[in-house]
C-alpha cells in the first residue's frame, strides 16, 4: 500500500465511522483533510486495539500501542507494518505534532483497558482531554493557530465533544461494563453505589436520576462549547469553517437528548442528514459575519507551545 493509498483507506476509515466529521472533513481544503483523516484514522485504530479484543488482552494491546508510537517518534523512525500507522508518522513529523499529545491519547485507551474509576468531574475532564482535547491539539497543527492561546480553547471543544459522547452512549457503556458517569455526579442524583451495579441489565438502570446526570453533564458540555467556540477565530478561515460546522453537530447531539427529557436509554441520539447540512449552513453564516478583519489577520502558524493538562487547561 502506497502513501496515497494510506490517506485514501484513512479516509474510507472516518466515512465509515463518523459520518458528522467525515462531513466537517469534506469542508477543508485536500492536504488538511487528508491530514485529519490519517489523524482519525490512527485514533480510530488504537480505539479499535483495545474495545475489539478481550477484555483480559487489552493492557498487552495498550502496551503494543505504545511501543508503535514510540517507534514513530524515534530520529530515525522506525518502518511500519501497517501503512496507515506510517502515514500518522508522517502526519505527526510534518506538522511537528509533540509525542505528548498522541501519548496522553493511549493513556486514554489505558484507562478504557483497565476500567478506570472515575471518581469526580476533575477526573472525567482529565479523560476528555486524553481521549478527545489531545485530537485538538494534534488538529491545531495541522491547521495552524493565529494566536497560540486558543490552543486551550481547542482542548475544551474536545472535551465538550467527549462529554457529549458520553451522555449519548450511557447505554451501550454500560452494556460493555463501562460506566463513565462520575461518582460524585451519580451521589449527586440520588445514585450513589451505581458503579457496583455494572453487569445488571440496561433496563436495571434508574432512569430518572440517568436522565438527571446526564442533564448536569450536558450544562457543563455547553460551558466547554462555548469556550471551544472563541478559539475558532484563531484558526484559518477554511479550518474555522469545518470546526465550527463540527462544533454544531455534537451539540446538536447533547440539544436533541434535552428534547427527550435528556434520556439516554430510550435509544441512540442520531442527527438526520438533513439538520447537519443545516448546520453547516450556520457554521457558513458564521463565518462569512467575521467579515474583511478575517482576511487581514495574520497568518497562521504551526503551535509551538506544548500544552500541559491541566495547568494550561483548567479550571475553565
Amino acid at each position: 500500500m502506497t502513501g496515497a493509498e494510506a490517506v485514501a483507506a484513512s479516509h474510507r476509515t472516518l466515512a465509515q465511522n463518523s459520518k458528522s466529521f467525515a462531513l466537517a472533513t469534506r469542508l477543508l481544503g485536500r492536504r488538511d483533510a487528508d491530514r485529519a483523516a490519517v489523524i482519525y484514522a490512527w485514533c480510530r485504530r488504537a480505539d479499535d486495539a483495545v474495545d475489539l479484543c478481550a477484555p483480559v488482552d487489552a493492557p498487552a494491546a495498550v502496551g503494543r500501542l505504545r511501543t508503535e508510537l514510540h517507534g514513530l517518534a524515534e530520529p530515525e523512525p522506525v518502518v511500519a507494518a501497517d501503512p496507515v500507522l506510517t502515514a500518522f508518522g508522517q502526519v505527526m513529523r510534518d506538522v511537528h505534532i509533540p509525542v505528548a499529545y498522541p501519548r496522553a491519547l493511549l493513556d486514554g485507551m489505558a484507562a478504557d483497558a483497565t476500567n478506570r474509576r472515575y471518581e469526580t468531574l476533575s477526573d472525567l475532564y482529565a479523560y476528555g482531554y486524553e481521549v478527545a482535547g489531545t485530537v485538538g491539539l494534534m488538529m491545531s497543527h495541522v491547521f495552524g493557530v493565529r494566536d497560540e492561546r486558543a490552543l486551550r480553547q481547542a482542548v475544551h471543544l474536545g472535551i465538550a465533544m467527549q462529554l457529549t459522547n458520553i451522555c449519548r452512549d450511557v447505554a451501550e457503556d454500560w452494556e460493555r461494563g463501562r460506566l463513565y458517569l462520575p461518582d460524585e455526579l451519580c451521589a449527586d442524583v440520588g445514585m450513589s453505589g451505581l458503579r457496583a451495579r455494572l453487569g445488571e441489565p440496561v433496563a436495571a438502570l434508574p432512569r430518572a436520576p440517568v436522565a438527571a446526570a446526564v442533564k448536569q453533564l450536558l450544562a457543563m458540555a455547553t460551558r466547554f462549547y462555548r469556550s471551544g467556540e472563541q478559539g475558532i477565530s484563531a484558526l484559518p478561515w477554511r479550518a474555522g469553517f469545518a470546526v465550527r460546522a463540527a462544533s454544531a453537530i455534537y451539540a446538536s447531539i447533547g440539544h436533541r437528548l434535552a428534547r427527550r427529557g435528556f434520556d439516554p436509554l430510550a435509544g441512540r441520539v442520531v442527527v438526520p442528514t438533513t439538520h447537519k447540512l443545516a448546520l453547516v449552513l450556520a457554521a457558513l453564516g458564521g463565518q462569512l459575519l467575521r467579515g474583511p478583519a478575517a482576511l487581514v489577520a495574520r497568518a497562521a502558524r504551526t503551535p509551538t507551545t506544548l500544552l500541559r493538562f491541566p495547568a494550561d487547561v483548567l479550571p475553565l
